[in-house]
């Protein structure tokens, strides 16, 4: 009985040793494949706030710009389209929307917002249609300049992303409020 003691300390270490290093083989064999389908840094990079520099967009321009693979619309509007836009009567929209509601308050000539057609997802061409806006190419939706629909099969108006006004000048957008937007 003596014996067995020692011997099945030794073998239950060998059980035990064994399980381990057959544990750490695994996981160093595993890891590779985990750590692939982890996103890459362009990825997690793309999902970041995005700066745009109002500064060189003129009156009435609108510039395309790429935020988490999404297209969005940055256009300034002229002293002409706010004063137009404000006009429009509620009961002429498919999707009723005041002007205040497209714009933030002390940047009413910016206009900021996702840049595919609420009917089908097709991009709208820029100042087109009979709305001094967007006209979609592929089922005749028109969007007004600060992207309410107005005419065709789309059922909603252009939306607006997350976006926050950091100088005059300055635009972030996937941050509202200064609070980054997950």
């Amino acid at each position: 009985m003596a014996d067995e003691g020692p011997q099945g300390t030794k073998r239950d270490f060998l059980f035990l040793a064994t399980g381990a290093g057959l544990a750490v083989g695994t996981a160093a064999v595993a890891w590779p494949f985990v750590a692939s389908m982890a996103p890459d840094a362009a990825t997690v990079a793309a999902g970041a706030p995005l700066d745009v520099d109002l500064t060189p967009i003129q009156d009435g321009q609108i510039v395309n710009v790429f935020w988490r693979g999404k297209l969005i619309f940055v256009r300034k509007l002229t002293e002409k389209e706010v004063t137009d836009m404000k006009a429009v009567p509620l009961s002429e929209m498919i999707d009723p929307a005041a002007f205040d509601t497209r714009v933030k308050a002390g940047h009413e000539r910016w206009l900021i917002a996702y840049g595919n057609c609420t009917h089908l997802g097709c991009v709208p061409i820029g100042h087109s249609g009979n709305y001094e806006g967007w006209a979609c190419p592929c089922h005749g939706s028109q969007f007004d300049a600060v992207g309410r629909v107005r005419r065709g099969p789309a059922p909603t108006n252009l939306p607006i992303p997350p976006y926050a006004f950091e100088t005059d000048t300055k635009l972030k957008i996937g941050e509202e409020g200064g609070k980054a937007v997950a």
